[in-house]
């Protein structure tokens, strides 16, 4: 640490350094947001629980609940804790990583970011503390993350709010400490000013990305703290209570809908996004459907990248396994290659044509679509070949005449890019 701390129990530390620098508001946050950012911007109190490891543990102040403490148990490795050479002051880049629902702090997820290069910090968002990993004696490699099982899980004596539905939305009205969103935002930010203290991490070179919930946290956390160079929201967005979103139905039997939707949906945020930001999701997820997806990202005007997988899966570890995840971040993190970045996509006559930047590489041009209507989850969809020439993609639109579609353009190291999504107008 940057600090000399001693003691036992949470151990104070103080601002100091670069990694003392402040959020800055956007002007765009709306005035309903409820986090205090001059607080959030300030390190944490923390222990270590385990610092021997390849993977670490360590507890770290929470948000507030009811005007008493709460903690928040996360794992934290980097290069050297997994290698064993030591670390140089400002050394690592760094990731927080965010879980979705039903999940915890992943030791696996931590472990494929520190072999990546990065320092890795991943926390519970659900008041709960998740098993050891498994590590073989004598090679220190991982052998398994027991978190995945929930009822291995033990609940914190100063645990926040758990994940469940009464937390995410019944909660609204009166004091916001009791709000999961709440403290789903203010820990991850909070996870995030506590790694920049550390001696190891380059200040200028953090990310944040998550999964599903994570993804929608992730979307606020990047609308708030602009402190980060990147940002990956796997499947989350905002609009989830329009649409086919299955969490409409929930928001709309709120009798502070209204409330809930100003303080907590995305959507009234990512307008202040400036953190470059990669949107992760499938043409049929069910949980974050594509036209509450189109209209989120359609918000960000700061720097932004798609990749829409046809049938992407959904589960943590499909939302953390696409490599483009990885370049992305390291294009803003360790001066990666940048990915390939289509434009919007527009109808001439029967052709479909679009602008690409970073060509290089680039493999395949693909269109994708669906003529199929009814509900988005159920649709069934195709592709032609489209061509790659002078910074163009060009395809010819098909006979059957498609109710949605995207391009894609595929690098030879098998990165994805996607454009906007194009809805007809009799969707």
């Amino acid at each position: 640490m940057r600090l000399i701390i001693a003691g036992i129990g949470l151990l104070s530390v103080a601002l100091c350094g670069v990694g003392a620098d402040k959020i800055l508001p956007a002007p765009e946050l709306p005035a309903s947001s409820p986090w205090d950012l001059l607080e959030l911007s300030q390190v944490p109190e923390f222990r270590w629980t385990d610092e021997k490891k390849p993977i670490r543990s360590l507890i770290y102040e929470g948000a507030k609940l009811f005007g008493e403490k709460t903690e928040v148990f996360a794992f934290y490795a980097t290069p050297e804790t997994i290698g064993g050479n030591a670390s140089s002051e400002g050394e690592y880049p760094a990731v927080v990583l965010v879980h979705g629902g039903g999940g915890t702090a992943f030791a696996e997820w931590v472990w494929l970011w520190a072999n990546r290069g990065y320092a890795a910090v991943a926390m519970d968002l659900s008041g709960h503390r998740p098993p050891a990993p498994v590590f073989d004696p004598d090679t220190g490699q991982l052998l398994e993350d027991l978190g995945f099982d929930p009822k291995g899980r033990k609940r914190l004596e100063y645990g926040g709010p758990d994940q469940g539905h009464q937390q995410k939305f019944d909660s609204i009205g009166g004091e916001v400490s009791d709000d999961w969103p709440y403290h789903a935002v203010a820990n991850v930010i909070r996870a995030h000013s506590l790694i920049r203290s550390f001696r190891e991490i380059n200040v200028r070179r953090t990310a944040v990305t998550g999964i599903s919930w994570g993804g929608y946290t992730t979307c606020l956390v990047a609308s708030i703290d602009n402190r980060f160079a990147a940002a990956v929201p796997v499947y989350g967005c905002g609009f989830l209570h329009e649409g086919e979103s299955v969490q409409k139905p929930a928001i709309d039997n709120l009798d502070l809908r209204d409330e809930w939707v100003k303080t907590y949906d995305p959507s009234r945020y990512l307008r202040a996004c400036r953190v470059p930001i990669f949107f992760v999701n499938g043409t049929n997820d069910k949980h974050y459907p594509l036209d509450s997806y189109a209209r989120s990202y359609s918000l960000v005007q700061g720097p932004r990248n798609l990749r829409i997988q046809v049938n992407m899966p959904h589960s943590h570890r499909a939302g953390w396994v696409p490599d483009e995840i990885g370049l992305f971040i390291d294009q803003y993190c360790r001066d990666g290659k940048p990915l390939p970045v289509i434009g919007n996509p527009k109808r001439e006559g029967n052709i479909v044509v679009a602008g690409i930047e970073n060509t290089d590489g680039i493999k395949q041009a693909t269109l994708h679509y669906t003529a199929d209507r009814g509900p988005l989850v159920k649709r069934k969809w195709k592709q032609q070949p489209a061509a790659l020439k002078e910074g163009k993609i060009t395809a010819p639109m098909p006979s059957e005449t498609p109710t949605i579609w995207l391009l894609s353009a595929t690098s030879e190291r098998g990165a994805m890019v996607t454009s906007e999504v194009v809805f007809a107008a009799d969707r």
